[in-house]
């Protein structure tokens, strides 16, 4: 079956079970000439009967999607692909395709053993393709399943299509009701928008018709935030400018980062969570660095707008945003880290030549996400076009640079304690504990800076922190001075 395909299979098992047609999504990507793993298949006969035949054919396995819409799911052992068989919900295909959500996706070709069947286009999603154009099928369309506005931002953002005035008008009539959406759908269309080369423009429609407002209201009040003349945009503006900027650096890492870009692009390439690599992780840390800013907002002495500690703040509003929307936890762990980190490097800016000591520090406070926080900087860095932003920008890329060799080296093995916390224990005889757990971080610091080499050396470096140290009952100090 591998070699003839999904669909070659199905056609030759639909007649026994009833007629078939391959409909929406896929009918209009293999128009497009946009591969897809994923084929929708409306089924005037038995759903169930012919999953289960498909599945026993692809060596695969089939399973109930639906109970009330008696649908079902067919897939591919090796994953390589899924076929939805769902009976029609209309009393002809004609009235199914009618059912549906845009004119692009209610085209249907039927499915025969002869050969590729004629196509079914009761609505003039044919031309609408042609004319690249997002047209709603009626105007129930939206108010049937309020989810399909944020599914006409992710078409516009992965096809490049502009949605008709019509159809804008009553996604906006329909979007307030998307706050009583299930919150993990709604998160998969955020997904989706934010993975498409077209993310920016999927995201201003969004906030065009009012999408925005009802799934992340966060992200709307972003809007209209005036920042300092450093910045020659608004925090939303600003936000759209960081995303964008990190999609061109996860694309073409090597306009910025030279030789590096190779092991980077690695990096950025490997999976992660939810469905996302690294790089499309990174996307939502762009989306959120700032969020915390209007709750941070304030005033300098000379009037101009200040966002003190909006990095802190907005690490813990990210875990209350993706929290909401049923992300993973991991997700919510590493964009929360994103957006706590992404201004350290800033702030290293002047302190070059940076020590190895510094390197450390930065990266120490920044595990697990140095690598992909570094690139968040450049991102938020190359958005920034206020007052100063040519020098300013050339300074970061080039501590950026300087700092991303490190990082990946990081990445491929985190620095580890000179001497192992039991051996170190048994040789000062201290008992395991705080107190051993910062001796082996003071350590492994000293190590990485070249103070120490050699067994002798670590233990009379540990000894003399030890001595440095308080007496029992004495407050201690941070062991954490960059805290």
């Amino acid at each position: 079956m591998s070699e003839r395909g999904p669909l070659a299979a199905l056609a030759e098992l639909a007649p026994r079970h009833g007629q078939a047609w391959l409909v929406g999504g896929a009918v209009r990507d293999e128009l497009l000439g946009r591969p897809t793993p994923d084929y929708d298949i409306a089924v005037e006969g038995d759903a169930a009967a012919l999953a289960r035949e498909l599945g026993r054919g692809a060596g695969g396995h089939a399973f109930r999607l639906s109970e009330e819409f008696g649908a079902w799911r067919v897939r591919a052992h090796d994953q390589r692909w899924q076929i939805d068989l769902t009976p029609l919900t209309g009393a002809t295909l004609e009235a199914d395709l009618r059912r549906r959500d845009l004119t692009i996706n209610a085209i249907a070709r039927e499915l025969t053993a002869e050969g590729e069947g004629a196509l079914i286009d009761p609505c003039g999603g044919l031309e609408d393709l042609r004319e690249r154009r997002l047209r709603r099928v009626s105007s129930a369309s939206f108010q049937a399943d309020p989810l399909r506005v944020l599914r006409l931002a992710r078409l516009a953002a992965e096809l490049g299509f502009t949605a008709d005035p019509g159809t804008l008008s009553l996604a906006a009539a329909a979007a307030p009701r998307l706050d009583g959406v299930a919150a993990e759908r709604v998160f998969n269309e955020l997904r989706l928008i934010l993975c498409a080369d077209g993310a920016v423009a999927g995201l201003e429609l969004c906030h065009r018709v009012g999408a925005t407002a009802a799934v992340l209201p966060e992200l709307d009040a972003l809007a209209g935030v005036q920042q300092s003349e450093y910045h020659h945009l608004d925090v939303f503006h600003h936000t759209l400018a960081t995303l964008q900027e990190a999609i061109d650096l996860e694309r073409e890492p090597g306009a910025v980062f030279g030789e590096s870009a190779i092991e980077l692009r690695a990096v950025l390439d490997a999976p992660l969570a939810n469905e996302l690599t690294r790089g499309q992780a990174l996307r939502f840390g762009a989306l959120l660095h700032d969020i915390a800013k209007p709750l941070t907002l304030g005033r300098s002495a000379e009037g101009r707008p200040t966002f003190f500690a909006h990095d802190v703040r907005g690490a813990e509003l990210c875990g209350e945003i993706l929290s909401r929307l049923r992300a993973s936890e991991r997700l919510i762990a590493h964009t929360a880290a994103l957006t706590r980190h992404h201004l350290r490097l800033g702030f290293l800016v002047h302190e070059r030549p940076l020590t190895r000591r510094a390197t450390y520090r930065y990266l120490s406070a920044c595990e697990p996400v140095g690598v992909d926080v570094t690139v968040l900087s450049v991102a938020d860095r190359l958005a920034t076009r206020g007052r100063n932003a040519d020098r300013a920008v050339a300074l970061h890329l080039d501590l950026a640079r300087a700092l991303l060799g490190p990082a990946l080296a990081w990445h491929r093995s985190r620095p580890r304690p000179p001497l192992a916390g039991d051996e170190l224990a048994a040789a000062l005889g201290i008992v395991p504990g705080p107190q051993l757990g910062r001796l082996l971080a003071v350590l492994t610091e000293a190590a990485y800076v070249g103070e120490v080499s050699g067994r002798d050396a670590v233990l009379a470096r540990a000894r003399e922190w030890l001595a440095e140290q308080p007496s029992a009952g004495a407050p201690a100090p941070d062991p954490d001075p960059d805290r």
